[in-house]
């Protein structure tokens, strides 16, 4: 089923660590801002619209939260495969819906080996989880700690309207993790192109 590109979103020649911006304003953007609501900790000023990518529009922004997508830092190669088996690609025609999750997480989770971390991940099972509601939900993992963001990681899913309820499902399962009680900050954004 390895028919599907894993198209990261990134602007068109951007390369693996490149920076890439993703700016909320009251303008314009490739995708409309339905809903924002925190999780855990302040709200995002409310935007009407966010743009991936420089060459944005003109305006001043509402916010921009700057992230790269980097390796797969807690995957095995077993997993990595999995995922790269059923993974869609992003930016497909049916895929109307988009959610942008700014998360952090506290500082017990980043004074942890990494071996620590990893060990908490696969306890939680955060693979399988995603596994679970593939190739329906394509998802792209950007970090963002390295760059003095207020967020440690940007996660982007797209997914066509019939997905919704279980993207929900999805959430609701990967917040009743171990791995979730380290996360101090996480805000939804809901978005349609």
């Amino acid at each position: 089923m390895n028919n599907m590109s894993n198209r990261p979103v990134r602007p068109q020649g951007a390369a693996i660590g490149d920076r890439i911006p993703f700016c909320a304003n009251d303008e314009s953007g490739q995708w409309r801002i339905q809903a924002m609501s925190a999780v855990t900790g302040p709200e995002l000023p409310i935007a009407r619209y966010l743009h991936i990518g420089d060459g944005g529009p003109e305006n001043t922004p509402v916010w921009t939260l700057s992230a790269f997508v980097s390796n797969l830092r807690y995957t095995t190669a077993l997993e990595r495969q999995a995922l790269h088996e059923q993974q869609a690609g992003l930016g497909r025609a049916d895929a109307q819906h988009a959610v942008l999750i700014p998360i952090r997480k506290n500082a017990v989770w980043w004074s942890m080996a990494q071996d620590e971390r990893r060990e908490i991940y696969t306890r939680s099972d955060h693979t399988p989880i995603g596994l679970d509601y593939l190739p329906a939900i394509a998802r792209q993992l950007h970090h963002c700690r390295d760059l003095g963001e207020p967020f440690d990681f940007l996660t982007w899913f797209e997914f066509a309207d019939s997905e919704a309820d279980r993207f929900r499902e999805l959430l609701t399962r990967l917040r009743a993790t171990e791995e979730w009680s380290y996360v101090d900050h996480e805000v939804e954004v809901w978005l349609t192109r």
